[in-house]
């Protein structure tokens, strides 16, 4: 409609420098990168058995993990991953060593995945999760599990395993960040361009779509469906009349050939 203006994207901005101590822990990652798990807010840990399965699986990579965890401490555990209550998340996607991005898919999480150009590996919980992460892996920039199948036959390793070394999530992932930044403005300075616009113009009435000039039953096709059932009836009354007038001058015929 011309009263809707996409600005998504807004809360993605370049990297800031990360804190000393976790700055320290990504160098230490060498060649081999990092990763980085978050489920969001919503969610403050998930059952043990899924977690120990998470921690074991990340303990068997060579890159080292930053994992957004509450609650107790993995039994399985690596020396490779450490476990944080809060990490700027937004900083951490857009660092030069960063390889992989374990998500629940949220909205912003996927935004500022695709603005840094970070492939995915979704594990959707609840809400609009499952649709944002199938739609990023029908664009070939994320691999999407359950929940419920974390801990079968090494799924999430071998998910991880396959987004690090398949080239092609990276590469559809920076294609999908290229798209993304090519605007001619910032998302934030559009919506709020916008918002000026709106109070300068004093509501912009000529951006409001017309069906609030349409009375109820033009909105509704109410006119338009009694001119089809209207029509519709015509066109069966005249099949009754033509089949009628056949059976009568049908009738006459054989009175006749008797």
């Amino acid at each position: 409609m011309p009263n809707v203006v996409y600005m998504g994207g807004f809360q993605c901005k370049p990297a800031q420098p990360l804190p000393e101590h976790l700055e320290e822990f990504v160098q230490s990652s060498g060649e081999h990168g990092v990763i980085i798990m978050s489920l969001g807010t919503f969610v403050s840990e998930l059952p043990a058995d899924i977690t120990n399965e998470i921690a074991a699986a990340f303990a068997k990579l060579p890159q080292k993990v930053i994992w957004r965890h509450k609650g107790d401490r993995p039994a399985t555990l690596g020396n490779n991953t450490l476990l944080v209550d809060w990490m700027p998340q937004n900083d951490l996607l857009g660092h030069p060593k960063m390889k992989l991005f374990v998500a629940h898919g949220g909205t912003n999480g996927v935004q500022e995945a695709i603005y840094h150009g970070v492939p995915v590996v979704g594990l959707p919980l609840f809400f609009d999760q499952y649709d944002n992460l199938l739609r990023l892996q029908e664009r070939g920039g994320a691999k999407l599990l359950t929940i419920k199948n974390v801990d079968k036959d090494n799924n999430f390793l071998n998910a991880i395993q396959e987004v690090l070394n398949e080239p092609s999530y990276r590469m559809n992932m920076q294609r999908l960040s290229g798209l993304h930044r090519d605007q001619p403005m910032k998302p934030l300075d559009t919506a709020l361009f916008w918002i000026e616009f709106v109070m300068r113009h004093k509501g912009a009435a000529h951006l409001r779509t017309e069906s609030y000039r349409m009375p109820w039953y033009s909105y509704h096709s109410v006119d338009v469906v009694l001119f089809l059932a209207g029509a519709g009836l015509l066109v069966l009354l005249a099949i009754f009349i033509f089949i009628r007038w056949l059976y009568t001058a049908m009738c006459k015929y054989k009175v006749k050939r008797d």
